[in-house]
């Protein structure tokens, strides 16, 4: 059977064993006779599974106490609105770094002022802004740390005077992260932490109950903290399949080891965008370049050749490498299950090409 090389944004790759360690488990769980996707949520069996899926990530994150580590539906949109819902009494700070910072910020207008205290949509969002002042006199301060889109990242903890709300879905365990900088981080799995089905957040308890509407049972974090993310019927497959991978990421070494990969894979591919290629060249500021989705286009004198290039690069088995439909180009994500040699395969082919 052909290699094929998974640059998908996401849902994208996972780690083999993950995959596997689920897909047996789906036929039958520790030796019950039942799958996964049939027992009950309430069982000893899924509340370990549970409880060992949110040790892993405060031992993987050095989450201190005081925080709460939720899994619940509905992805990272959602929680757009739900933040906003538990912690906007009049006004909040927005990070326009993206589409998906732009789509925070309108679900957030919902329930007080937003004010954007930095944009990059001037350049297309191939930077990401400055974060100069921050007002004092807001909610707090929301970022979108990772750009799938652009290829944008900021990779530092920020210091806030107010607290610090993170949309964290492409990127999160992909480095270390100071948890007691923010005061809640979010996002979907289906990037470096499992399948698509269910939303990460971690919360500081401390900056719950401040505000004054009364908010619906479900949309109420301290409704999911009282219950360990159990008050309905959790992503049962989607906890486990996290769980397995969160598993691996220990057994790699963690975040630290994590990060080396990921800026290894960056190294690799940026270099040949920058010191060899004559065809293909990258959109995003080299000054804000995520480690997580690398995007690039062939120069105008080239341009005719991207489908030519599509067709050489899926016989090659690269698979996912087209850019969003919104920027065009081309794309490779290399999330943490994305092996180096994966990314050097992509070099090869593209170096091939251009030969």
């Amino acid at each position: 059977m052909k290699q094929v090389h998974n640059f998908n944004a996401g849902p994208c790759i996972l780690p083999r064993v993950a995959i596997e360690n689920t897909a047996q488990a789906l036929l039958d769980l520790n030796g019950s006779g039942l799958s996964l996707i049939e027992i009950s949520h309430r069982s000893k069996d899924f509340e370990a599974i549970n409880n060992e899926c949110i040790a892993l990530w405060k031992e993987l994150l050095g989450i201190p106490e005081g925080y709460h580590v939720l899994f619940l539906g509905g992805g990272a949109s959602l929680q757009f609105c739900m933040l906003a819902y538990n912690l906007l009494s009049t006004k909040a700070a927005y990070v326009e770094s993206g589409v998906w910072a732009k789509k925070a910020a309108k679900e957030a207008k919902l329930f007080g002022e937003v004010k954007v205290i930095a944009s990059s949509s001037d350049k297309n969002f191939s930077y990401y802004p400055a974060i100069g002042d921050i007002p004092q006199d807001v909610d707090y301060l929301h970022i979108t740390t990772n750009n799938t889109i652009y290829g944008t990242e900021l990779r530092r903890d920020i210091d806030s005077p107010v607290p610090l709300v993170a949309d964290m879905s492409s990127d999160i365990m992909s480095r270390p992260v100071d948890v007691s900088k923010y005061a809640m981080i979010y996002g979907g799995a289906q990037k470096n932490v499992g399948p698509a089905g269910v939303a990460f957040v971690i919360v500081k308890e401390a900056l719950l109950g401040k505000v004054q509407r009364q908010i619906p049972t479900m949309l109420d974090y301290r409704t999911h903290i009282a219950e360990k993310s159990l008050f309905n019927t959790p992503p049962v497959f989607a906890i486990y399949a996290m769980r397995e991978t969160l598993r691996w990421i220990k057994a790699q070494g963690g975040l630290q080891a994590m990060a080396e990969l990921n800026q290894k894979k960056a190294d690799l591919l940026y270099s040949y965008l920058d010191n060899e290629s004559k065809m293909f060249v990258g959109t995003a500021d080299k000054a804000s370049r995520s480690l997580m989705n690398i995007c690039f286009v062939m120069t105008e004198q080239h341009k005719g050749k991207e489908e030519e290039f599509m067709n050489v690069a899926k016989a090659a088995g690269m698979v996912g490498i087209k850019g969003h439909r919104s920027v065009g180009g081309f794309r490779a994500s290399t999330y943490n299950a994305l092996p180096l040699s994966s990314v050097q395969a992509l070099v090869d082919c593209m170096r091939k090409f251009e030969q």
